[in-house]
Formats: C-alpha cells, sequence, structure tokens
C-alpha cells in the first residue's frame, strides 16, 4: 500500500466517524496528532458494525457482513481488507495499539442482536450487551492512549453502560418504528406495560414509569464513572469525554415535560461546546 492510499484509507475514517459518532469524533481533537488515526480507524469500525442492521431490512444479509468482519480479524478472507479503508485500518491499529482481537470479536457477536427483532428480555441481558458493545469501545479506546490498567477498565464498563441506556433511551423513536426494543421487557412487565404500549408510538404513564427507572441506572453507572474518572492517568481521561455528552442527553431525556417519541438531534455546535467545556473540569461537568 503507497502512502498515499494509507492517507486516503485513514480520510475515510475520519469523515465517517465525523457523519456517524460526531461526539467520538469531536472528542479525539482533545488527543495527541499521533494517536488520533488508531482511534478513529477503531470508531470507524465500530461505525460500521453498529450501522449493518440500519442497512438490510433482513437478518441474512446482516449476518453475512458481520461474518465478513469476524472472519477478517481471525485472519481469513483478507483478500478483500486492500479494498476496504476501514479494514485496512483497524488492522494497522490493531498492530500499533497491540488491541485484543477477542474483544473485537465479541462485539460482533453482540452485535447480531440488532438484526433481530427479538426484545432485550431483561437489565442484566442489557448490560451484557453494552458490557460487551459500548464499554468494551471505551476500553479498547484506552489501551490506544495508555498501557491497560484495572481501574481503566472499570471505568470503561461504567461509562459504556451509561452510555449505552442513554442511548437506547434516545433511539427509541427509531426502533419502536421498527417494532425493535432494547427497552428491557422486564421493566414494562413490572409497571404493567407491554411490547405493543412501547411500539405505539405514544407516551403512557406505565411506559414512561418503566423508562424512568432505567434512566435512574443510567444515572448510577454516570455517577460512578465521574468518580472513577479521578483514578485514571490524566493522558487517558479524554477517551472518556464522550460522557460530558451523555450527562447532556441525560438530563434531557429526564425532564418530566421530554416526551420519548419525539426525535431531537442536539447541534454538533452545541456538541463541541459541551466537550471543550468538559475538557476543562476534572470531573466533565
Amino acid at each position: 500500500m503507497s502512502a498515499n492510499d494509507a492517507k486516503d484509507d485513514a480520510a475515510f475514517c475520519a469523515d465517517l466517524v465525523r457523519s456517524h459518532d460526531f461526539a467520538r469524533y469531536a472528542a479525539t481533537i482533545f488527543l495527541p496528532a499521533e494517536q488520533r488515526r488508531a482511534l478513529l480507524a477503531l470508531y470507524a469500525f465500530n461505525v460500521e458494525i453498529t450501522r449493518v442492521h440500519d442497512q438490510v431490512t433482513q437478518p441474512l444479509p446482516g449476518e453475512i457482513r458481520l461474518q465478513w468482519w469476524s472472519d477478517m480479524l481471525a485472519g481469513q478472507g483478507r483478500g478483500g481488507v486492500e479494498g476496504n479503508p476501514v479494514a485496512a485500518e483497524l488492522l494497522l491499529a490493531i498492530g500499533s495499539s497491540n488491541l485484543p482481537v477477542d474483544i473485537l470479536l465479541r462485539l460482533i457477536e453482540e452485535h447480531q442482536f440488532d438484526l433481530y427483532n427479538d426484545p432485550m428480555p431483561t437489565l442484566a441481558a442489557l448490560e451484557s450487551y453494552l458490557n460487551d458493545t459500548s464499554s468494551a469501545l471505551f476500553a479498547l479506546a484506552a489501551r490506544i492512549v495508555a498501557p491497560p490498567l484495572p481501574q481503566i477498565d472499570h471505568l470503561a464498563r461504567h461509562a459504556g453502560l451509561a452510555e449505552g441506556i442513554v442511548r437506547v433511551i434516545a433511539r427509541l423513536p427509531y426502533d419502536a418504528s421498527r417494532r425493535q426494543l432494547f427497552l428491557p421487557q422486564q421493566l414494562l412487565t413490572a409497571q404493567g406495560s407491554d411490547l405493543d404500549e412501547a411500539f405505539g408510538g405514544k407516551q403512557t404513564p406505565r411506559l414512561r414509569a418503566a423508562i424512568d427507572e432505567l434512566l435512574g441506572e443510567a444515572r448510577q453507572h454516570l455517577d460512578t464513572a465521574s468518580t472513577l474518572l479521578a483514578d485514571v492517568p490524566n493522558e487517558v481521561r479524554p477517551v472518556f469525554l464522550p460522557l460530558a455528552i451523555v450527562k447532556r442527553d441525560l438530563a434531557r431525556l429526564s425532564r418530566a415535560d421530554h416526551d420519548p417519541f419525539a426525535p431531537q438531534t442536539p447541534s454538533r455546535l452545541s456538541t463541541l461546546w459541551t466537550l471543550w467545556r468538559a475538557s476543562r473540569s476534572k470531573t466533565f461537568s
């Protein structure tokens, strides 16, 4: 691969992350330039995996796409890597940062759940799913920036759970329109609600109670993550800057007048301002 090809691949990954995960793209601005390329490769890979269920209408094509990534990481089918800039950049990041492939493979495996309309059964099941996806992404990004430490992995777990739960609630309008539900069925049942009510696209007291309970779980994980930030090296803290966006969105979703079925996308300027302000605080407040 020529230097120009590599530069083009890196630019492709940066554009992909900027378009589909702007908070993480913007957070890399606060990290040294030599670390940004590997981070953007990792985040671009995550974008590719999480977008699969948005790009297919049947599970089988999605399974095939996810299997391609699994085979690529396992060292099979590398003939197609040269034509895939994200795969090429990810392999470079794995080599340069010694990223554990088994964690990447589990991330892919967990996202197979996205392809089907099975409801998320319990809160424990949701936390397991998020631990191998959102939390894993934080942990992998941290390994690019600093050597692995137990306290970083502990922070990554709670950060990913907080971020993932907030995303589940924020995506409720879209997921419900596809008759897909990541809001745990266990919480709905406990409040006397059900799947039909969740798919109805209209807030009810029972559905709101289930959402509030899940928001409470996100708040606990965010509070824990905010406390744990003090225990990690300063150089790894920017990786966790997206927690400032989680905090902002959690406050919005928790308002009594918030309609969970009314989509709202904050502006990029708002995201940049939130991250900049958070970068100047030890607790990202």
